[in-house]
């Protein structure tokens, strides 16, 4: 096994390990004890489950309260928490604990899982990341236990609270609402201020990114002295909360009352980015709303975060890039910062595979199940996105409609650059001729 490690680079390990622990949590949720029937589950539903939770997705076949035992909801648990720091995250932090040298090697691999900038310093910030995620985690829990102990009980209500904590701030999606009414997700709690809060401000921490939090850690509050990155993901973080949530204010749920209101529109303007949460019957919203829902999957999370998506870093490199084409500047830039060539190569191709990926397959199932193309895009805008949010069609997909959208889930989160370097690792040849150049009209 050391030797086959050794031969692969840092993004098929990275894959390799997502495929292996997605495998893993299949296995276990076919046991007879994960399921409350206790007969397990089938492997179609084990292995679109395991992949949703692993991807921290959210999408879901069978209703995780009612169909899981308290054994399958712990493994989901887990399962949830692996992919929301990273099987490499996790991996590194066990050599780490158990004394093992970390090798050159894992410590590449283990910069390119959380996107750090420098190698120097990696198991000193992921120890950082492990606690600070713990903390974080352990506070949401608090903070939701009173309400949940209050509806479900002592025991249920801590343990509602602990999962749902989880689920948020890695990202996933998954709920237990359904021993009150199944696939509400926290629609019984549309009015609750404390979970609304909590529950927003564990996807956007977790969404933001490790490297971000380092930052904060360093400079406190001194905007000025953070990386050009953290500038980026801080502000453009709030100006998709911000905006969205103003729209579903004034254009989605005007007639709800005014405190209602305002927490609806901030938990439907927050949720997609990458989440998967939702206190609104998505169902009723109206075309723009849903497309505007679907804009915001796409768009997701922060680098090196738990979120998914094409990420918000893209998202403001492709406006920079617009702009400086309108206005006829040589270099896209931020902060007074030039962004490289390359990083405009990759965004471009992000960009458009997915795109590729999102209009392919809502495409593809709408024309084998016979559905809707907007309803259909928005569940592989969800998958793709590792979001988990759903117009409620999931459940009745046929094997080839759920198979792509295990496919989307799987590429969303570990990244289509990922397998892309992967398949063509060792490829790139050693020829540095040009050639020629021509002009190509655009627009």
């Amino acid at each position: 096994m050391a030797e086959i490690s050794k031969r692969l680079s840092s993004s098929q390990m990275i894959i390799l390990g997502f495929a292996m622990v997605i495998l893993t949590g299949s296995l276990l949720l076919m046991l007879p004890v994960a399921t409350r029937e206790g007969r397990g589950a089938s492997f179609a539903d084990a292995l679109f489950t395991s992949v949703s939770a692993v991807c921290v997705t959210g999408l879901i076949v069978q209703d995780t309260a009612l169909c899981w035992s308290m054994f399958g909801q712990a493994v989901i648990l887990v399962l949830i928490q692996i992919g929301g720091m990273g099987v490499i995250t996790v991996a590194i932090a066990v050599f780490a604990a158990s004394g093992r040298e970390i090798s050159l090697k894992q410590r590449s691999t283990m910069q390119e899982a959380i996107c750090a900038n420098k190698l120097g310093g990696i198991v000193r910030l992921t120890g950082f990341i492990l606690k600070t995620t713990l903390l974080i985690e352990l506070l949401g829990a608090a903070a939701m236990a009173p309400s949940f102990c209050h509806t479900f009980g002592l025991g249920k209500g801590l343990w509602y609270a602990l999962f749902h904590s989880i689920s948020a701030f890695c990202n996933a999606g998954f709920d237990l609402m359904g021993s009150k009414q199944p696939c509400s997700s926290l629609t019984f709690f549309a009015r609750s201020p404390v979970i609304n809060l909590t529950i927003m401000a564990l996807i956007i921490l977790g969404g933001i990114g490790f490297m971000t939090w380092d930052d904060v850690r360093t400079n406190h509050f001194r905007f000025r002295k953070y990386r050009m990155q953290s500038k980026v993901i801080l502000t453009v973080t709030a100006g998709l909360i911000l905006f969205p949530a103003l729209y579903f204010f004034f254009f989605e749920f005007s007639g709800t009352p005014l405190g209602e209101r305002t927490l609806l529109s901030l938990f439907q303007s927050v949720t997609p980015r990458t989440a998967g949460f939702n206190t609104a019957d998505l169902t009723t919203l109206s075309e723009t709303g849903t497309a505007l829902i679907i804009l915001l999957m796409l768009i997701g999370g922060s680098p090196g975060s738990t979120a998914g998506g094409m990420k918000t870093t893209t998202f403001a490199v492709l406006l920079s890039t617009a702009v400086s084409v309108f206005r006829r500047r040589e270099h896209a830039h931020f902060f007074g910062r030039r962004i490289d060539d390359e990083t405009i190569r990759n965004t471009v191709a992000v960009l458009m595979m997915y795109v590729l990926l999102f209009l392919g397959g809502g495409l593809i199932i709408s024309r084998l199940e016979g559905l809707p193309l907007l309803s259909c895009l928005f569940e592989t805008a969800s998958a793709v996105a590792t979001v988990g949010l759903t117009l409620g069609i999931t459940s009745n997909l046929g094997m080839v409609s759920r198979g792509i959208l295990i496919l989307l889930m799987y590429i969303g989160r570990v990244g289509g650059l990922t397998l892309i370097f992967a398949a063509l690792s060792g490829s790139r040849r050693g020829n540095t001729a040009k050639l020629p150049q021509e002009k190509l009209t655009i627009g």
